[in-house]
Order: C-alpha cells, then structure tokens, then sequence
C-alpha cells in the first residue's frame, strides 16, 4: 500500500507541475510582449531602416520572422514598412495589404496619392483586422496592439518616415526628430540621439542603425538576429541597398567589438571626478 501511495503521490506532483508548467506557458503566451526593435532613420540624403527577426513569448518560446518588407515600384515609389507587436496582427495586416496589390484593389500601396495616404491606409488595415477579432483577443486577455514605421516616397514628394500606432493614427519624423523607432526602444536611443543629424552621410546613417539594433541585441534577449537593413537614396525611385545580417555574421561581429573598444577608450579619456570642486556662484552650466 505504502508503495501505491508512494507511486499515487508522485504521479500527483508530476501531474501538478506539469499543470503549472502549461499553465505559465500559457500565461506567457498570453503576457509576454513580442519585443522586437525596428528604427527608421530619415534626412536630406534619403531613409535607412532597419528590424530584427526575434519575436518570443517567453524565454523558452523564441523563433524569427521577418519584420521589415519592400513593397516599392520601380521608378514611382518606395514603400518600406516595419512591424512590432502582436505576431498574428502583424502578419495578417501585411497579407492583407498583399492581397489587394495582387487583386489590385481600388485603394492599394501603389495608387494611393501620396505616403500620408498610405500611412492612413495601414492605420484603416490594422483596425480593421483588430475589430475582427477583438471580443476573442479580449477574453483571453491577449495583447493585440500592433506599431508599424513607414518609409518611402512617393512621386512629387520628398521622401517621409511615419509611426503608425495600433489605433490607426501616426506620426511623422521632422527635420527635429529626424528617427521613429517601434518596439524595444531605450536601448538604441541614445546612440541616435548623440550621433545623427539631418546632415549626417547615408551611409553613417546606415552604420549607427546597425549599431543601434546591436546595442539593443546586446541589453535584451527579446531582440536577435537576422537583422534586416535597407537603404533608400532620395530621389532614386529605386531599392538599390538591401542587406540581411544572420547569426555569426563576420560584419556584424566586427562592428560589436570595435564599438566596445571604442566606448571603453572613451569611458578611460573622461575626467576623474574633482571631489573638493567647489561651483562659482551664479555659475550655470547649461547642458541641451
């Protein structure tokens, strides 16, 4: 009997656990945000963006999509849109807005006047595809919200970059504000503010977006490889500049230790603290 019990008793805390096992991975899916890092880069000389492909609901429950896709007509219009947020929202807007280029739809990404046309356009998509299936999403208390960077021009503008936020409204980058970024985004941040400006080479543009996804990469797990890269010249009408960097790629690696050593020459070259430093009075030292 003492075996029985014994035996009963272990199948019951193999089953308990197995139980608060499903049902933390279940709370996981359910909780977890799917972080991810997109950015978008826009000044005189064009737009580069960038995304990486991890998407998780959990630590243990991590795969790669692709984030960031080209939808452009050659010689009329660049349009690059990236996505974060819920997965399936995501994925399903993006197929969608597929569909009614092939079906050439009365409103699609290549007859749409201009790119604040098209921002509005994915807004009214993304709603849409939310509206469906929100009193399912809702019950089981899912995170559906869903961002998305646009970037691109459109014949008889100059170039433009949007935010496009879950409920359908954006934003869009200025000439003060020259970056939008989309999913995890204080790790990246302050590289883009201390280094570009709306003079800034497209390729430098291009090399800060790369290190800006590797400093993300670097502080949280949630962001990974591939990363996904393009770079559009003002003006051009044409995608000339596409890269994807997988796992262990050499450039990659390069760029992540000369950062590191670079960042730590500059760390040693700064003044050790003045503890007997006494301010002038009525001395303010303005720092923007």
């Amino acid at each position: 009997m003492k075996r029985i019990w014994d035996d009963n008793k272990f199948a019951f805390t193999m089953s308990s656990f197995l139980f608060i096992d499903l049902v933390s991975f279940g709370l996981s899916l359910r909780i977890a945000k799917n972080m991810t890092y997109c950015l978008g880069i826009i000044n005189r000389f064009g737009i580069v963006m960038g995304a990486d492909s991890r998407t998780n609901a959990g630590v243990d429950y991590t795969s790669s999509y692709r984030k960031l896709f080209d939808f452009s007509q050659e010689g009329e219009r660049v349009i690059l849109i990236c996505t974060s947020g819920n997965l399936s929202m995501t994925q399903r807007v993006i197929t969608q807005i597929k569909r009614n280029l092939q079906n050439q739809d009365p409103r699609n990404l290549h007859n749409l006047a201009s790119l604040s046309d098209v921002a509005e356009y994915i807004g009214e998509q993304s709603r849409q595809i939310q509206e469906k299936d929100r009193v399912w999403l809702d019950r089981d208390k899912i995170d559906y919200s869903c961002n998305f960077l646009l970037g691109g021009q459109v014949r008889g503008e100059e170039p433009q970059l949007y935010l496009i936020y879950t409920q359908g409204n954006y934003i869009q980058a200025t000439r003060e504000t020259p970056f939008l970024q989309i999913g995890e985004t204080k790790y990246g941040k302050p590289l883009l503010d201390r280094t570009i400006t709306y003079d800034t080479p497209l390729q430098d543009l291009a090399k800060c977006a790369i290190l800006s996804i590797d400093s993300t990469m670097k502080s949280n797990i949630s962001v990974g490889p591939p990363i996904d890269i393009a770079m559009y010249e003002a003006d051009s009408f044409l995608m000339r500049y596409q890269l994807e960097f997988r796992l262990g790629d050499p450039y990659l690696a390069k760029i992540r230790k000369l950062w590191e050593d670079y960042v730590r020459q500059a760390f040693e070259a700064m003044p050790d603290l003045e503890w007997q430093y006494e301010q002038e009075a009525d001395e303010d030292i303005l720092i923007d």
